[in-house]
């Protein structure tokens, strides 16, 4: 443990964040979040204090202020141009100035500076935002505080601002968290988990509609704070009106009432029960450095890459005869097992399973793009929807480029997102599947990947939605202007959200109706909705806020479309929109300066960065942390900071050049060049620079074996260094590399293979079992017993299929999620065969594996 006197950043250099402060209220689906960051300068000189941190990446930011002693400033909404140059203009005056902007590349990326800070002044900074909550599958709702900032990979030659992130190990994150949260709705809640420590949950009335919940103490900053919250009878459709404000003038969006409708549609059971037998499943696996990443801390021997490999096994033995299907990887370039998707069969879906069993997290930088645009190059295959399954750890820098990638393909496919480890960009997780017409999930804490990915599978096969209409009935004096895009997905027991503006006059008793109408399987279904029009109590402006957001995602989105061909008429709109409303957007920034103080600061300002945590890169030693911190200036006071554009100094510019480029990828073999390593990794090539691999991995553990986490760690850096050096490096240096990936010192013990898993891997293609002694081994039982079991005139494949659904319903009923479907498989192969003695071979079954299960648990 090492020791440090104030608050001080991996290069010693004072930290003037003392404290976070966050405050959750829920009331139902929605949650309403007030962090308070406060500062203090505990140097003789000036400061400027840039923090640049994680947010939801649909979260609504619609406050901002400071408070310096008894003076409150609140911040404005301007345009983002007109905000760096008055926040430059106050700082050039000795003036005190406050900027909070978003990233230009991604939405779930703020910067916040803290100007002209004097010696021995204190500042609290307030920031309020307001966001939905997504539903989960077991119905339970998910709030995420990001405080995991990973490096965001920044392809070759990419265009835009860098988002500049630099790392410090958890244990040194020099300031606090606190985090309490209440939560309050209609029907009673009936618990709150976390994948962090709780104090107990506090009911504040007998019928447990209210309550609340806080963040024990000791925070470890290695993890998102995430909460589920669960209420009986949970998910029921509503809507909920809110009145305008009364300072803003009617008939604007503030000024009017804005509705907020939620949709959970049931579908007929009779066209829920048949999957779909066709489609074309196309899986993009993450393969770079951070994808060996152990998945959670308490979990070591789990990587992300190997609940990746397990995942991917169950979805191939899960897909239906007569479907499609190819598996893509990618990493700094791309890789894929077939040229194009081929047919479901038992030949290509063991091809597959060899391949995947090999895939390990080695492919460098994670460059999504380019393999996303070779598959929708792909011509679509007649009669076989097209299903993109995406998994990745989240740490693109492109986000908005990669999403409207995914929106200008959306005719042609499905997008499901899987979000994997802490930090994982909720902006591009989310935004995929939203513009896919998908489904996003995230994996963290002790979340396992494989149930989570199969009901995203349950979805794909569900029957398409097409035709989807929604209309509204409402009193002749009342219109409606829809603030939400079209839908275009729905899914069984899935919440849709619906945004409008309400314009006109009605009477208290007033009431509405939405109905929402679709064709299933080529049968008309509608859902439908009754609402009274009076506006409910104490919401504040919060449905205002989210329904301004939702439309200024919606117009920025249309803004990147028409890039040059519009005369910027759309980007003037999001602007007008985003200071009406307060709510922030990629056009605008908060900006406060503070007037009232009559003292010019004197004396050079002193830039200093915040970190922010990022997620654990290596097994075996503290957890790793990132936080944004642009260190700006050689020693521990540094320069007179330069007056340099703001958009370029806290979102660093791009570092271009063509033909520096073209040097750099002759140097490197004509592939791009890596990622630039974070600053953790830079310590850990400084540190063990010169010294044997097997040392340099264990350093500073000394008695603790080697992790896979550890050998992934090092290979980053190692590979790092051999891709900077000249091609003809040295036999010496080759062999380092080489002996790190396959020498005995470094090779982990492989942990014994899941009964589950090991049994699920015997399945054919068509869904059933052969009778042989792998699947007696699966089963805990010599060969011999189960060839003698068998009734005489069962057929073998019938016996060993029978065996094998009796001991998943038997033994393996907590995970029945993940093997259901694969199950589903093999009782449809069963009833196929017409065979005689199913009855006596469940009997026979059950005897021999001692267990009861009946024949129409099985689907028989």
């Amino acid at each position: 443990m090492i020791n440090r006197c104030g608050l001080l950043t991996l290069q010693k250099e004072p930290v003037p964040l003392k404290s976070i402060e966050v405050e959750l209220e829920v009331r139902d689906h929605v949650a309403t979040v007030v962090s308070t960051l406060n500062y203090e300068n505990k140097e003789d000189k000036p400061l400027e204090a840039v923090f640049v941190f994680p947010l939801p990446g649909d979260a609504a930011v619609c406050h901002f202020s400071a408070k310096i002693g008894q003076t409150q400033i609140v911040a404005e909404v301007k345009e983002k141009q007109k905000a760096h140059e008055e926040y430059d203009d106050a700082l050039s005056c000795g003036q005190q100035a406050f900027l909070l902007e978003e990233s230009d590349q991604s939405p779930d990326i703020f910067s916040l500076s803290v100007g002209s800070l004097p010696p021995g002044e204190s500042a609290s900074i307030r920031l309020e935002y307001v966001t939905e909550l997504a539903v989960q599958a077991d119905d339970g709702l998910r709030f995420c505080l990001p405080a995991v900032l990973n490096p965001r990979y920044q392809p070759q030659g990419s265009e835009g601002a860098e988002v500049q992130v630099t790392s410090v190990p958890a244990s040194l994150v020099p300031y606090s968290l606190s985090f309490s949260a209440r939560v309050s709705s209609p029907r009673p809640i009936s618990k709150v988990e976390s994948n962090c420590s709780l104090d107990p949950l506090q009911y504040l009335n007998t019928d447990q509609t209210q309550a609340t919940v806080k963040l024990a103490a000791g925070h470890k900053f290695d993890r998102d704070v995430e909460l589920l919250i669960y209420y009986k009878d949970a998910h029921q459709p509503t809507a909920v009106v809110e009145g305008g404000q009364a300072s803003a003038e009617p008939g604007s969006l503030m000024g009017d009432p804005v509705v907020m409708v939620s949709l959970y549609p049931e579908f007929p059971q009779s066209v829920m029960s048949s999957m779909a037998s066709c489609g074309e499943f196309v899986f993009l696996m993450d393969r770079s450095g951070s994808m060996g990443c152990p998945i959670t801390n308490s979990m070591q021997q789990e990587t992300r890459i190997s609940s990746a490999r397990d995942t991917l096994l169950l979805l191939l033995k899960s897909l239906p005869m007569g479907c499609y299907f190819n598996i893509y990887s990618f990493g700094s370039g791309y890789e894929h097992i077939f040229p194009k998707s081929v047919e479901y069969s038992q030949q290509t879906m063991e091809e597959a399973l060899k391949t995947v069993e090999q895939m390990e997290a080695n492919l460098g930088g994670t460059e999504i793009l380019q393999p996303l645009k070779h598959i929708y190059s792909q011509p679509c295959i007649p009669n076989q929807p097209r299903q993109l399954f995406v998994f990745t750890d989240g740490e693109v820098g492109h986000t908005k480029e990669v999403i409207d990638l995914v929106k200008k393909n959306s005719g042609s496919h499905r997008c499901f997102s899987f979000g994997i480890g802490e930090g994982a960009s909720s902006a591009l997780i989310n935004g995929m599947a939203k513009e896919g017409g998908g489904h996003a999930q995230f994996i963290t804490g002790t979340d396992r990947m494989q149930p989570k990915v199969m009901q995203s599978l349950r979805f794909a096969l569900q029957p398409a939605l097409v035709d989807i209409s929604v209309t509204w009935d409402l009193p002749k004096e009342v219109s409606v202007t829809v603030l939400s895009p079209p839908i275009t997905a729905l899914f069984q027991g899935q919440r849709s959200l619906i945004y409008a503006q309400l314009t006109g006059q009605s009477s208290e008793a007033a009431e509405g109706c939405v109905t929402v109408k679709y064709s299933l399987a080529g049968h008309p279904s509608e859902n439908q909705l009754h609402f009274s029009l009076r506006p409910a109590e104490d919401t504040g402006l919060t449905v205002h806020r989210l329904g301004a957001r939702t439309l200024i995602r919606s117009l920025e989105m249309d803004e990147r479309e028409s890039r040059g061909q519009q005369d910027g008429g759309v980007k003037e709109k999001v602007v007008q929109l985003s200071v009406q409303s307060g709510v922030s957007s990629s056009f605008t920034a908060f900006i406060a300066v503070n007037k009232d103080n009559s003292e010019v600061i004197q004396g050079p300002l002193v830039r200093r960065n915040i970190p922010t945590p990022f997620a654990r890169l290596r097994g075996g030693g503290s957890p790793m942390f990132a936080m944004s911190c642009m260190m700006g200036m050689p020693g521990p006071m540094g320069p007179p900071r330069p007056m340099a554009s703001r958009s370029s100094a806290v979102f660093g510019a791009s570092s271009g050049g063509t033909n520096r480029k073209k040097a750099e990828a002759r140097k490197t073999g004509g592939g791009p060049p890596p990622p630039p390593l974070t600053e953790a990794e830079q310590l850990a090539l400084s540190q063990n620079s010169g010294r044997p691999v097997a040392e340099g991995i264990s350093a500073g553990t000394s008695s603790e074996s080697i992790t896979p986490q550890d050998t992934s760690a090092y290979i980053r850096v190692l590979d790092y260094a051999l891709l900077r050096a000249p091609m003809d490096m040295s036999a010496e240096a080759k062999r380092m590399k080489k002996g790190i990936r396959f020498s005995k010192v470094a090779a982990p013990v492989q942990p014994p293979r899941d009964p589950l898993l090991h049994l699920v891997s015997l399945q054919e293609a068509s869904g059933c079992w052969l009778l042989d002694p792998a699947l007696a081994t699966a089963l805990r039982k010599t060969n011999k017993e189960v060839e003698k079991s068998k009734p005489e005139k069962a057929n073998s494949e019938v016996w060993a299929t029978i065996l094998a659904l009796i001991w998943l319903h038997a033994f393996k009923m907590d995970a029945k999620d993940e093997w259901e479907l694969l199950a589903m498989k093999a009782a449809s192969w069963l009833r196929a065969q017409n065979a005689p003695c199913v009855t006596e071979c469940v009997d026979a079954g059950n005897v021999l594996l001692c267990c009861s299960v009946r024949k129409e648990a099985l689907g028989l």
